[in-house]
């Protein structure tokens, strides 16, 4: 059954994650569709979007068309969202199990 494999990966990639570049810290909420709402100091900080590889477009915050302009931030974000690989799911402990019953 891979449609249902491949409905699961899509769902864990679209659970927000942090990530740390130098010393600033942001949280990463994907929309789908390539593009992500970045917040930082806890407040919506910008929307992104994957144009390319290497080469990351900012939103207009007021019409949410992509802004064709060189920005370096953005596209640390962006590598540091390809790069990104969500951690494995630990069980959680206190759960019963099987064997607990």
């Amino acid at each position: 059954m891979p449609e249902n494999t491949f409905s699961k990966k899509t769902r864990i990639m679209q659970e927000p994650f942090d990530l740390t570049i130098g010393e600033t810290d942001y949280a990463i909420f994907p929309e789908g569709n390539d593009n992500y709402v970045v917040y930082k100091d806890g407040k919506e900080y910008l929307q992104i979007q994957k144009d390319t590889e290497s080469q990351w477009l900012k939103l207009d915050p007021e019409t949410a068309l992509p802004l064709f302009e060189e920005d370096a931030e953005v596209n640390a974000i962006g590598a540091a969202i390809n790069d990104y690989v969500p951690e494995p799911e630990e069980e959680e402990e206190g759960w019963d199990t099987e064997d607990d019953l």
